[in-house]
């Protein structure tokens, strides 16, 4: 297993440790920031960078790579807001399927931050990782290894100095959001995911501390009370909401809360294989998921920014994706380019990085895939990304087809 790491890294590590300057020519261009396609574009990247956005027949200098679209359908990189990578061969995994930016949902040991470090440095393609280090949850469990100074908090970690401890651990070790938990999970069969863990006094002391060094914070809430509670303290997003009131979606449009409903997740639960396999799981999954839809399209109704997460960890039997998820919000009632929108430019706002990524526009990172069909006729066409680059590398490149 060592010397398979080793030759990943070393291979990854040759190929895009710089990146080309390249011409993406003959596509059919979607910004993400327009509901329309401009036809015949060439998009221009320099140094990793959006460098200008031409049109056919305007002049190619020779220090370009030149790489035909063939009329495919050009738009920015997927956002996943809520995942579990914690390896490399994961990260490979989200790129290949279109995701170019992630934000973690906990690990076990800061690998989310190693994973940043190596993309920022050029040793890996991508995605972006935004960090969020360990889980802040009443016990750690294995989890309390991740850090010598974790071993105070072996009796678990719920007083206000235990929760402000653990809080600026994962600061100090360079996670850029806090995740914590308003409710039990509903991916366990012995929790029932509607019931409230840390009180709303709990959730206040993690967002105020976190708050002092500029840290957002996400909270894991299916339930209705940890939500609420979650959001009136000032939550930067709540992930799951499977059973939100109205009530607390009031309060999240108020407070410009973002949800991350992870419904893709749930479906998952519904069947055999994927990241979920139980009987009980699968009962829950069938009685939440038309919850859910019902949460998301009264979500929708009253204008929350709604951001894709599909709450995996891009194992080898994972079959949830973000594309996946953004096909489900199509599906319940978002036009294609409002779900399209949620899993780029919303998705950017909320992990703040919306001056940086989430469109293609002139002085953004490069992070492109192209797509067999308009995105904003044809929703699945974002299940088969032919092209990725993130970061101005070319991560995955499936044309031409044909062979000369």
């Amino acid at each position: 297993m060592k010397i398979i790491l080793a030759l990943l890294l070393l291979t990854v590590s040759h190929a895009f440790a710089q990146p080309k300057d390249y011409a993406l020519t003959n596509a059919n261009l979607f910004n993400g920031v327009e509901n329309k396609i401009y036809a015949d574009a060439i998009v221009f990247v320099k140094n990793g960078k959006i460098e200008k956005i031409g049109k056919k027949g305007d002049p190619i200098a020779s220090n370009y790579t030149v790489v035909d679209c063939e009329g495919n359908y050009l738009m920015p990189g997927m956002i996943d807001v809520h995942t579990h990578i914690d390896n490399l061969a994961s990260a490979q995994r989200a790129l290949k399927s279109g995701v170019t930016t992630v934000r973690s949902a906990s690990v076990s040991a800061y690998q989310d931050v190693s994973i940043r470090e190596m993309v920022k440095s050029g040793k890996i393609p991508g995605p972006d990782m935004v960090a969020t280090g360990v889980f802040v949850t009443p016990q750690l469990g294995e989890t309390i290894l991740a850090d010598t100074r974790l071993g105070e908090l072996i009796g678990g970690v719920n007083t206000d100095e235990e929760l402000k401890k653990l809080v600026n651990v994962n600061i100090d070790r360079g996670s850029n959001f806090i995740k914590t938990r308003g409710t039990e999970r509903a991916g366990l069969p012995d929790t029932d995911p509607r019931e409230q863990t840390y009180t709303a006094h709990q959730l206040k002391v993690i967002v105020d501390e976190a708050a002092k060094r500029d840290i957002p914070v996400m909270i894991h809430a299916h339930g209705d009370e940890g939500a609420y509670a979650a959001v009136s303290v000032g939550a930067r997003s709540i992930e799951h909401g499977t059973f939100l009131s109205d009530k607390t979606l009031k309060l999240m449009k108020e407070k410009g809360t973002f949800f991350v409903p992870t419904y893709i997740t749930l479906v998952d639960l519904t069947k055999p294989g994927g990241d979920y396999d139980n009987a009980t799981l699968e009962m829950r999954g069938n009685f939440m998921v038309p919850v859910a839809e019902r949460a998301f399209k009264k979500a929708h109704a009253m204008g929350v920014k709604i951001a894709t997460g599909a709450d995996n960890g891009y194992t080898s039997k994972t079959t949830s994706s973000v594309a996946l998820e953004v096909a489900n919000f199509a599906r319940m009632g978002m036009t294609n380019f409002e779900a399209i929108q949620s899993s780029t430019t919303v998705a950017a706002e909320l992990l703040r990085l919306d001056k940086q990524t989430g469109r293609i526009v002139n002085g953004y990172e490069a992070d492109l895939i192209l797509v067999p069909s308009n995105p904003l006729e044809d929703i699945n066409a974002l299940q088969d990304a032919l092209l990725v680059m993130s970061n101005g590398h070319m991560a995955i490149k499936r044309l031409p087809f044909g062979k000369n």
